[in-house]
């Protein structure tokens, strides 16, 4: 689920906490880092609980409508098929899903009340009004049906702010969480563990994060001195702390992860510099990068193998 990018940004995360807390212990730092992994995982979970909890309201909505006592043809035509089509039910009766809910306690995490909300907004909208009034419905209709459900609890501001509050990652992860649900839903009926193809893979964790997060850790000193010669007019205190970090991470990619091209790390850090740091970051982080690179090929610490080099 996690990519090397992801993987990258939680250890970057990590890296500026142990800059600006002078009372977070490296020991510390790596849980959180670990429990950030993981944290990827449970938001998809709980994303893909909120998506079927907002289908159940539909039942509520059946059982309003039958009690009217004066129903209009829509109320006399609509069904509960959002909630009990057979694609909602493989998760709805999937036990180890519905026992992985109960354990990390999304039952009871967000109020129904919001999932009412968003049911209500959502059976406005045209693209469900055509699904109800629809006689019969194929397997394409509901999964399109579930997919435009999916974008409206993204559109609700509560429902992102609910992610925000009970995960602080949900910023940085929303885009893989989405695509991971998207793929899910494109894919019901499911059985079994079907979750566990979505779990972080521990050699990219391993082989990426934690490396990252040791070097850097334990070899600073000597990747200050090998950075700080190369910032020409820049004091190194007025660089931008994040900018050094993902120079620093730059570095030991290179030196220590053998499967990645080194062409791939700088370009990788220099996007990274776009996201998270200044206008005029990914020119100074690139061009620091190239330098070290030369220095590091001439020095024969540069050993690169594997089918990273044929990747992106």
């Amino acid at each position: 689920m996690l990519s090397r990018r992801n993987v990258r940004i939680k250890a970057m995360q990590q890296l500026y906490s142990l800059t600006q807390d002078r009372e977070l212990s490296f020991p510390e730092a790596m849980q959180a880092f670990r429990r950030s992994i993981q944290d990827a995982f449970l938001l998809y979970l709980l994303n893909l609980h909120s998506l079927v909890k907002v289908c159940s309201i539909a039942t509520e909505d059946a059982g309003h409508r039958a009690k009217k006592h004066i129903k209009s043809e829509e109320d006399k035509l609509f069904t509960d098929k959002l909630y009990t089509n057979s694609k909602i039910q493989s998760l709805v009766q999937n036990k180890p899903f519905q026992e992985s809910l109960k354990k990390e306690g999304f039952e009871k995490a967000i109020d129904d009340d919001l999932f009412r909300k968003i049911y209500k907004e959502f059976s406005k909208e045209a693209s469900y009004i055509q699904f109800i009034a629809k006689q019969e419905t194929t397997d394409e209709d509901i999964v399109e049906i579930l997919l435009e459900l999916y974008r409206a609890c993204r559109r609700n501001e509560l429902f992102n702010e609910i992610m925000d509050d009970l995960f602080s990652s949900w910023a940085d992860d929303k885009s893989l969480v989405i695509g991971s649900v998207k793929k899910t839903i494109k894919a019901l009926p499911v059985e079994g563990k079907f979750f566990n193809e979505f779990l972080p893979d521990d050699e990219t964790v391993e082989e990426v994060g934690t490396t990252l997060l040791k070097k850097i850790h334990h070899e600073n000193g000597d990747l200050e001195k090998l950075i700080e010669p190369l910032l020409e007019n820049w004091d190194s205190e007025r660089v931008a702390v994040i900018d050094m970090i993902l120079i620093k991470m730059g570095v030991i990619e290179m030196k220590y992860l053998k499967t990645i091209p080194t062409k791939v790390t700088i370009d990788e850090y220099v996007e990274l510099s776009k996201m998270y740091s200044t206008d005029k970051s990914k020119e100074f982080v690139n061009g620091v990068l190239d330098k070290i690179l030369k220095i590091l090929q001439e020095q024969g610490m540069i050993v690169k193998e594997g089918r990273g080099l044929l990747e992106s």
